[in-house]
């Protein structure tokens, strides 16, 4: 079995394991890769059904990177369809490597997870259905060495 394939099973079995836990979640999915290469034409598509308006959210990139992958950062296009037909387009940068290039994120072996601070007590305007795509925006494509990645919706901790 590949190391990639053991570690999707731990992950799952991990995943399964904390999701009582993880009571603030709203949204969390991610998309693997083929052959472990982002092409710009693929766009990951991830749609949810909002139901709180009022509540603050924060909102998070999930990107999976290899020990090879060849940058410090990673910039993504987020292009969100809100539920009256509205997009908006932003870009993100994703820091995954320090000024000494060791990997920031959690690792296990030579992947490491990332979970990137998006948007900040973000209130959604309205309520119903929400589709992200996600964009790789690197100048080089396809792009090696991103496994998968995905988006993360939290409720907003409580201000005290």
């Amino acid at each position: 079995m590949s190391r990639s394939f053991l570690y999707t099973i731990l992950v799952i079995i991990l995943a399964t394991g904390f999701e009582a836990c993880d009571k603030q979640r709203v949204f969390d999915e991610n998309q693997e890769l083929k052959d472990n290469s982002w092409d710009q034409s693929n766009k990951l598509r991830f749609t949810t059904t909002i139901t709180d308006s009022i509540s603050a959210h924060t909102l998070y990139l999930n990107v999976r990177n290899a020990g090879w992958y060849p940058f410090s950062n990673l910039f993504i296009f987020v292009h969100t369809t809100l539920p009256n037909g509205a997009i908006t387009i932003d870009t993100a940068q994703c820091v995954l490597a320090d000024d000494n290039g060791k990997w920031l994120g959690d690792g296990l072996g030579d992947l490491y997870d990332n979970r990137i601070l998006f948007k900040k007590n973000f209130r959604f305007p309205q309520l119903g259905k929400y589709t992200f795509e996600l964009e790789q925006a690197m100048r080089v494509n396809p792009l090696p060495g991103i496994m998968d990645a995905g988006i993360r919706i939290e409720r907003a901790a409580a201000i005290k």
